[in-house]
């Protein structure tokens, strides 16, 4: 079984961005559209405000997953861009990459972690949920829509 390597990487790198690009193609698969309007901007996942980590099998980019601050008070961070590339799934990529968020995440300060998720993304909830996360009341940019989850957990 090939070893999963998590690093930290520049949102805006071009590895990044490829996985961002795929993750964004599949939202617009199951959803319409450009898969996410949020408005992000890299800047955001610059620490101490944030992070973007990238996970690897035998050295190519399978994954990724980062946080930024959320909130006035900074002790929560909201989990963005989780992805992980199909040929990778299955392998506990996602799960390492949601362990390595929460643990930078906490090192950071933060005390809890929220995301926003949709009802078409049956595996994002089901690996949510196991690992802890509860329904918050629904936040951030589609906060108002039908389908849009809101999942929250203490570090």
């Amino acid at each position: 079984m090939s070893e999963i390597e998590i690093l930290p990487r520049r949102f805006d790198a071009p590895e990044s961005q490829a996985l961002i690009r795929a993750a964004l193609a599949d939202l617009g698969a199951r959803y319409g559209g450009s898969g996410d309007e949020t408005p992000v901007d890299a800047a955001e996942f610059v620490p101490p405000a944030g992070v973007f980590l990238v996970a690897y099998l035998d050295g190519r980019p399978v994954g990724c997953g980062g946080w930024r601050s959320h909130g006035e008070d900074g002790d929560a961070a909201e989990l963005k861009r989780m992805y992980t590339a199909p040929e990778a799934r299955g392998r506990g990529v996602a799960r390492s990459v949601l362990a390595a968020i929460e643990r930078s995440a906490r090192d950071a300060g933060r005390k809890r972690i929220v995301l926003e998720c949709g009802d078409r993304q049956p595996e994002a909830i089901a690996m949510y949920t196991s690992s802890g996360y509860e329904r918050i009341p629904n936040f951030g940019y589609y906060r108002d829509e039908p389908g849009c989850l809101s999942f929250g957990r203490t570090l």
